[in-house]
């Protein structure tokens, strides 16, 4: 017996137009479209260099992450083998990737470290429309294209997409 497929539609808080629940984006507990979000400014395609694997996952409730912090290891993919020429000597790096478990768009809130409330661009949260985080780490050893690193709060399956080396400067 085939498995009915239910289409849940919403309807934009702001233009109140019918999308998707792929399409839709919920902020503040309203849903919105990605022409009121954007505007004209179209998507592009950015694909993953690797996933990250380790112990974590996404908390319930509030911030941040549940499970065994330690290592993470960040496996890439074999294509990427040429790009890390050189990288064993580099202390610390910095990881760019994709917030892959992040739902819900709160605008405003009370950030977690001080309670202070603050917009998304004033804290560290995952709750952000580009999914898109960053975090300095350090860099403890490379074995094949398989990079161990401390102080990564992503959590399991997060897909990364760069790896550079950390800017020390300061300005």
């Amino acid at each position: 017996m085939k498995e009915a497929k239910i289409n849940k539609y919403y309807k934009c808080s702001r233009c109140h137009k019918e999308f998707g629940q792929q399409e839709i984006c919920i902020i503040d507990d309203h849903p919105v479209c990605p022409s009121c979000i954007y505007g004209s400014l179209k998507p592009f395609e950015i694909y993953p260099i690797g996933e990250v694997r380790n112990d974590l996952g996404r908390a319930e409730t509030g911030f941040g992450t549940v499970g065994k912090e330690g290592i993470s290891r960040i496996e890439l993919i074999e294509s990427q083998r040429p790009f890390l020429y050189k990288l064993e000597e580099e202390k610390k790096i910095t990881v760019v990737y994709y917030l892959h478990e992040t739902k819900a768009v709160k605008s405003v809130f009370n950030r977690g470290i001080d309670g202070k409330k603050v917009g998304v661009f004033a804290s560290r949260t995952p709750y952000r429309l580009s999914k898109i985080a960053i975090q300095d780490v350090e860099l403890v050893n490379i074995e094949q294209t398989t990079l161990y690193v401390r102080g990564l709060d992503a959590v399991n399956g997060s897909p990364v997409l760069d790896i550079k080396m950390k800017n020390n400067k300061s300005f």
